[in-house]
């Protein structure tokens, strides 16, 4: 069973999420915060497998908490909820760690499986939303994208082939097919490149290839 903590200063949208989540079958939402600071000790109590996290919430507020919880040792999963008015708020929190972002609007089935994808370590990468998201607030200063390039150019072309693929969100089974490997060698790849580039998730990859092609 998949532990959710669902964070949300609207008990409207937390009882609604509570309701579509649980009805999946494989899921709990073990918890509810209406701000950032209960966001953060429900975390410490209840430990869930992943945080629905609004970025917008009174006292401490969706980031600041998604901050603090990332920070932790053994963190879980957090997806930020955000509507396009917030997403530069969003662009912050996956540099922090969070795994991606959905929209309140999200049809219940997705809600369902991006919740079941983060919890087996998977990040959330739209190639549509998550690229308008970039290309919208990424701070595209020329010594950013140099900077994005220099830490590039320490990967192998095999690995540059991989982090670009993953950059357009494509699984480890899709980016297989495309450069001709096994999804194991993918995989490899993909923890050689994280590790390599100090990363953390697939999400924060995906940000530095963006970055890297800015300016």
């Amino acid at each position: 069973m998949i532990r959710v903590l669902v964070a949300d200063d609207e008990a409207l949208v937390r009882s609604g999420l509570r309701m579509i989540l649980e009805a999946a079958g494989d899921i709990a939402v073990v918890g509810e915060a209406s701000d950032g600071d209960e966001a953060v000790s429900a975390v410490t109590r209840l430990k869930p497998h992943v945080v629905l996290m609004d970025v917008r919430m009174p006292g401490a507020d969706g980031l600041a908490a998604a901050a603090r919880i990332l920070a932790a040792p053994h963190p879980p999963k957090v997806i930020m909820l955000t509507t396009f008015d917030l997403d530069e708020y969003v662009h912050e929190a996956l540099r922090l760690g969070a795994v991606g972002f959905l929209l309140k609007d999200t049809p219940p089935r997705d809600l369902a499986t991006a919740v079941r994808t983060v919890a087996a370590g998977q990040a959330m990468l739209s190639p549509t939303v998550i690229k308008r998201l970039i290309g919208s607030f990424v701070d595209k200063a020329p010594s950013r994208a140099e900077s994005a390039r220099r830490r590039l150019s320490s990967l192998t072309a095999r690995e540059e082939d991989v982090i670009r693929a993953l950059a357009r969100g494509l699984s480890n089974a899709e980016i297989g097919r495309e450069l001709s490997l096994t999804e194991a060698t993918v995989k490899a790849h993909v923890s050689r490149v994280l590790a390599k580039l100090g990363l953390a998730n697939r999400v924060q990859a995906a940000i530095l290839v963006h970055d890297a092609t800015l300016g």
